[in-house]
């Protein structure tokens, strides 16, 4: 199935999973379309800042908005998401695989990454996505059960990369 998902319970946990998975497809030099986050912390805030970095090579956009330390409810900064989706875009002719850090809730209700992820299919680009747990249903109602879960270890999800990568005819 070209069309692949990892979910991992726990703050960043699926964060990271990608973060190291990308990394070794860089190695094996595979040309990435998509995104992946970091979450630096700050002494000062109970909670992390977001950083959507754009495949392959940038930019990182700050995604959450900075509400102060008390802040409740959500953060995301929806201008600098749709800044990832339209940046994405543009790299997906030149890509052998897109990579989408997170099906949250924007996706759940047909926005963010959705129209990305539509496009990449129809251009036959394998899709690889990180799913929230909470959105974990949304996200295979989404598919249409086409989805296949991957274990959560970078080595496997390369694997599974290097099978489904779109293939170049010169």
């Amino acid at each position: 199935m070209r069309l692949a998902c990892i979910s991992l319970a726990g703050k960043g946990r699926t964060d990271a999973c990608l973060m190291q998975a990308v990394a070794l497809m860089s190695h094996y030099r595979l040309r990435l379309a998509g995104t992946v986050q970091s979450n630096p912390t700050r002494p000062d805030r109970p909670k992390c800042d977001m950083d959507m970095h754009v495949l392959p090579d940038g930019p990182v956009l700050r995604i959450s908005e900075d509400r102060g330390a008390q802040a409740r409810g959500c953060r995301l900064d929806a201008g600098a998401l749709e800044a990832a989706v339209a940046a994405t875009l543009e790299r997906l002719d030149g890509a052998d695989l897109l990579v989408v850090n997170k099906f949250g809730k924007h996706e759940a209700e047909g926005r963010g990454f959705v129209p990305v992820i539509a496009a990449a299919l129809e251009l036959d680009l394998p899709v690889l996505v990180g799913v929230n747990p909470l959105n974990y249903a949304a996200f295979h109602e989404f598919t249409g059960g086409m989805a296949r879960d991957l274990p959560a270890d970078p080595a496997a999800i390369v694997d599974w990369a290097r099978r489904f990568r779109r293939v170049r005819v010169a």
